[in-house]
């Protein structure tokens, strides 16, 4: 199963529309370019998949994602992916 992931957003990326975005310890680099209308800075959460942020999210909607994903039994597989992000500024 594929769920959306909430991370945290550490750090805009200047001249980019990439972020560096903590998912449960875990900072990786994500495409904030389909939520970037929505205004986002640094403290922001935001709903990830396959390392696009989707939707931006408020603190308590990212922390009953995450027991969802705790509960379904898949919070290990999610970080799993989360790991898997890679995205130069060239991308």
């Amino acid at each position: 199963m594929c769920l959306a992931i909430p991370g945290r957003i550490v750090a805009l990326e200047p001249d980019t529309h990439l972020a560096s975005v903590d998912v449960l310890g875990v900072r990786r680099r994500v495409n904030v370019d389909l939520v970037w209308d929505q205004g986002l800075a640094e403290g922001d959460w935001v709903l990830i998949h396959v390392g696009f942020a989707l939707s931006k999210v408020s603190e308590e909607e990212a922390a009953a994602q995450l027991r969802l994903l705790e509960a379904l039994g898949e919070d290990q597989q999610a970080l799993e992916e989360v790991q898997g992000y890679i995205f130069d500024a060239t991308d």
